[in-house]
């Protein structure tokens, strides 16, 4: 009884360790920007479309959707392509590792820009508008 319970509790702490996993991979700007430079590669803003007019990474491929707002991952199933990585970034990296994590659980390759664009400014590396 005692080595069934012990074995039972074994699986359920490693089902748990591993649902609590990172499913996607977080990089530096100057990783991001090898990683983006691939043309299978969909590069995706996730901040808010005054941000992305501001300035985002990329030229008129780079696609913006909002990970605040309501229908965010069925907007990204209907325009993203699961056979290609995808690409995400933010201001800072809190909203693209949010999107990221969301994507990746719906069976999207994630690549998330750490520290977001402002890693990426910070680097000296061009924005466009």
């Amino acid at each position: 009884m005692n080595k069934l319970f012990i074995l039972i509790m074994a699986l359920f702490t490693g089902c748990l360790a591993s649902c609590g996993q990172q499913k996607f991979s977080t990089v530096d700007a100057d990783e991001f920007e090898k990683t983006i430079a691939a043309d299978s590669v969909q590069l995706v803003d996730v901040r808010t479309t005054e941000e992305f007019a501001d300035g985002h990474i990329g030229t008129d491929g780079t696609k913006n959707i909002d990970v605040k707002q309501p229908g965010f991952i069925e907007r990204a199933e209907k325009e993203l392509d699961k056979g290609k990585t995808v690409a995400v970034y933010c201001r800072s990296g809190r909203r693209s590792a949010d999107a990221a994590g969301r994507l990746a659980a719906r069976g999207f390759k994630v690549i998330d820009l750490g520290g977001g664009i402002l890693e990426w400014q910070q680097r000296g590396k061009p924005t466009s508008r």
